[in-house]
């Protein structure tokens, strides 16, 4: 993702920075100071500023989530094709996930690959099925249109019920 920051001084803006009256008696050769390059503004243009998020972005934050949800479905996708060919291996996973949280995918995954060496064959196919589960199978382009078809929904309806509960009608 390419960012097109670029550093503006007060001068650009002066709404919030009026320039002085520059007649004689008030005039004020020092002002506007140069900004710092510490102190500078900075904007990223066509993107907003999300702050808060501290080392990664939000879409970082969003990547790690679905990276520890793709483990989740690797292992669905693993444990339901264990169920019909591989009964064993079926309920030794099965134990297992009893023991241990899914939470973090990639522990969960290191964990379960130094249980045993049966253990390590399962552990490597659902990384298997992980990283083909994601390259071929995710749909990305449907995650986004149902995320901004539910956020939109989400909001309208929010604002709806604002309106409802806000309004001199609602009362009666």
């Amino acid at each position: 993702m390419e960012s097109c920051a670029r550093i503006l001084s007060p001068t650009h803006f002066p709404s919030l920075f009026p320039l002085p009256n520059l007649n004689r008696s008030n005039f004020n050769p020092v002002w506007p100071k140069k900004p710092e390059a510490s102190k500078s503004l900075r904007l990223h243009c066509h993107k907003m500023y999300v702050p808060g998020f501290g080392e990664a972005s939000p879409e970082a934050k969003a990547a790690k989530n679905l990276h520890n949800f793709f483990t989740y479905v690797a292992v669905r996708i693993v444990t339901a094709q264990l169920e019909s060919y591989n009964p064993e291996a079926h309920t030794e996973l099965m134990e297992f996930l009893d023991r241990h949280s899914l939470n973090d995918g990639d522990k969960f995954l290191s964990n379960l690959m130094r249980e045993s060496s049966r253990h390590k064959s399962l552990a490597l196919r659902i990384l298997e099925v992980r990283s083909a589960y994601c390259k071929n199978d995710f749909e990305w382009d449907n995650l986004k249109r149902l995320a901004s078809k539910m956020v939109g929904e989400s909001n309208t309806r929010l604002m709806r019920e604002y309106v409802t509960e806000t309004s001199p009608d609602a009362e009666k």
